[in-house]
């Protein structure tokens, strides 16, 4: 069976036969020996997202170092308050570092993490922020209808919103103006689209 290790715009873990484009973690191991999960959903404030292949390195998932998971797409894991790792993905981590600091030096890991994880939490529950759906930039994940019966998170993109599932985005829907939403992304990631950082999406988007 598949483990439970795919991650939603949410934050939420749930099991799915299909990996997606990204992989990353939560700073470390939280899963048990028996490789599943306990009430815990990350070991510190270090979530970050990553490439699937890096040098050659084997890895055994749900092994002894640290949780794996996986994403859709650096639009989902944005959504879920992840950042680029500085290790396999530098250039990007850097990128967007000099876009989270907004014109200061760039932010060291640990600050931002600091920042990221009062974002995207509210306790144990994902953290929502309202805003007005006309000034979100591209990349930007947000919920439409009422948690959990007709909920769904959608990714903007341009003039449409893209209807987020685990295997790829639906049809697009014309993006409504004036709106008030809920924003998944956290806002420091939402300002980070807004400077020009260039999301990686999944293929899906660009049909």
């Amino acid at each position: 069976m598949p483990l439970q290790n795919r991650v939603d715009p949410f934050g939420d873990l749930f099991a799915s036969p299909v990996r997606g484009t990204l992989m990353g973690n939560r700073g470390g191991k939280f899963h048990g020996h028996d490789r599943t999960l306990g009430a815990r959903r990350f070991a510190s404030r270090q979530w970050i997202c990553c490439v699937l292949s890096f040098k050659d390195r084997r890895r055994d998932v749900w092994g002894r170092f640290y949780t794996e998971l996986f994403f859709l797409d650096e639009v989902t894991a944005f959504a879920a308050g992840h950042r680029p790792c500085f290790e396999c993905r530098r250039a990007d981590a850097l990128a967007f570092a000099h876009a989270f600091a907004d014109g200061r030096p760039p932010s060291r890991a640990a600050e931002m993490d600091r920042v990221l994880h009062a974002e995207r939490l509210d306790g144990k529950a994902k953290r929502l922020h309202r805003s007005l759906l006309d000034g979100l930039p591209d990349g930007a994940m947000i919920r439409l209808g009422n948690r959990p019966a007709a909920e769904r998170p959608f990714a903007v993109h341009g003039d449409v919103l893209l209807p987020w599932t685990p295997a790829e985005y639906g049809a697009p829907c014309a993006r409504p103006r004036g709106a008030a939403v809920d924003v998944l992304t956290p806002p420091s990631i939402v300002g980070v689209l807004s400077r020009g950082y260039r999301v990686a999406w999944h293929p899906s988007a660009a049909r």
